[in-house]
């Protein structure tokens, strides 16, 4: 009789053999598999607004709150508003809110999970796992059941749903899909990070919430895994994921959150002023631990692809890191041009790398992402031929 306990990071399993009633164990490894990452896409609302659009189809007239939009770093964001006028954040019901939520999650996260596999070839049919990443909306069932319904996702495909881990939770899906890829080598894995962040917009005229409505903008972003034996070949272009870590600061636990408002009836974001210097106090702890563990330091990385937190969490990630604002540049360009898209921001700066056709066989990239908890989750890469 034989139990297979699969190891952590899936590095080897543990075999007890039931031999004349005395149990045995030895070890072996995993076939020596790697999982790489062969593309990623993304997709937003046609409907874009500048902050100054904002502000005034939202009749904010406090040049304070106009302030907090206009210095943002933010130039635009894509929003699934069609027309902001009249306050529609303030107008819509609850209910509202998340029938626009689930409709433009599934049409967003669809497009751009089709984007993704156009890169490399495959079809949805070819999709063997697929993980759903949001927290702008709660459905039951979740979007990966619905995505098999509105995609012709196979039956028999693989679902995972993480909902409520907020902007750090597109590492955690990437994490899950590279896990059941190293169970499951030559299949497809897909994780998709869709977030309608305007559909938990509320208007109460307060500095916090402000601060949350001039931030957030609709997007979604998708990412395609595959693993394969370290004798053959990668994939061309791949890049593999060698290692991740997560730190979680529990004393931060109230700065960041999406809870009920009761007088409004609906959902919010809350972000504290502190998130910036929570970030950055324990961001060096995180990333040289994650570093040390393979003996590298932060001048050996040649590429950082950073969730685009906003601003001053960006500002203090260098500052503590000592990083320089052409190492961020595809975090601050996201940030300009979309604003802070939650769970799936990282794939966006991840993409513009990909597109800006620099990096080398050997490239060593850390991934990072910020979010409730507080939590810093990061991930070591390295790029293939």
């Amino acid at each position: 009789m034989i139990f297979h306990f699969p190891a952590n990071r899936m590095e080897f399993e543990r075999v007890f053999i039931d031999d004349g009633g005395y149990l045995q164990m030895k070890e072996r490894t995993n076939n020596g598999m790697n999982a790489y990452i062969l593309a990623c896409a993304h997709d937003v609302p046609e409907t874009a607004y500048s902050q100054s659009e904002v502000c005034d189809n939202l009749n904010i007239t406090d040049s304070r709150i106009r302030s907090i939009f206009i210095n943002s770093g933010i130039s635009k964001r894509h929003l699934s508003i069609d027309n902001m006028a009249g306050s529609a954040a303030e107008g819509e019901t609850h209910a509202q809110m998340l029938a626009r939520h689930e409709k433009n999650a599934l049409k967003l996260g669809g497009n751009a999970i089709r984007k993704c596999l156009d890169k490399i070839g495959m079809r949805i049919e070819d999709i063997d796992c697929i993980c759903c990443v949001t927290s702008t909306g709660f459905l039951v069932p979740a979007l990966s059941a619905r995505f098999c319904e509105s995609l012709g996702v196979s039956d028999f495909c693989n679902r995972i749903d993480i909902v409520g881990m907020g902007c750090s939770a597109g590492l955690n899906g990437l994490d899950a899909v590279k896990n059941w890829s190293l169970a499951n080598p030559g299949k497809l894995a897909v994780v998709v990070c869709t977030e309608i962040c305007s559909a938990a917009y509320i208007e109460d005229g307060t500095l916090p919430t402000a601060v949350v409505n001039s931030l957030f903008g609709d997007g979604a972003s998708a990412a395609a895994v595959v693993s394969s034996s370290e004798d053959d070949a990668p994939p061309a272009g791949a890049i593999k994921l060698r290692a991740k870590l997560s730190l979680t600061e529990p004393s931060a636990i109230g700065m960041m959150k999406f809870d009920w408002n009761d007088e409004q009836h609906k959902n919010r974001f809350y972000l504290s002023k502190d998130v910036p210097y929570v970030v950055g106090s324990k961001v060096e702890k995180v990333v040289h631990k994650l570093l040390g563990e393979h003996q590298l330091n932060v001048s050996d990385i040649d590429h950082w692809v950073v969730h685009s937190g906003g601003k001053k969490v960006l500002d203090s990630i260098c500052i503590n890191l000592g990083l320089t604002k052409s190492d961020l540049r595809h975090t601050r360009s996201v940030l300009n041009d979309f604003g802070n898209l939650s769970s799936g921001s990282f794939l966006f700066s991840l993409e513009r790398l990909q597109n800006e056709k620099i990096t080398s066989a050997g490239d060593i990239g850390v991934f990072m992402t910020m979010g409730p908890g507080a939590a810093i989750e990061t991930a070591l890469v390295q790029w293939e031929k």
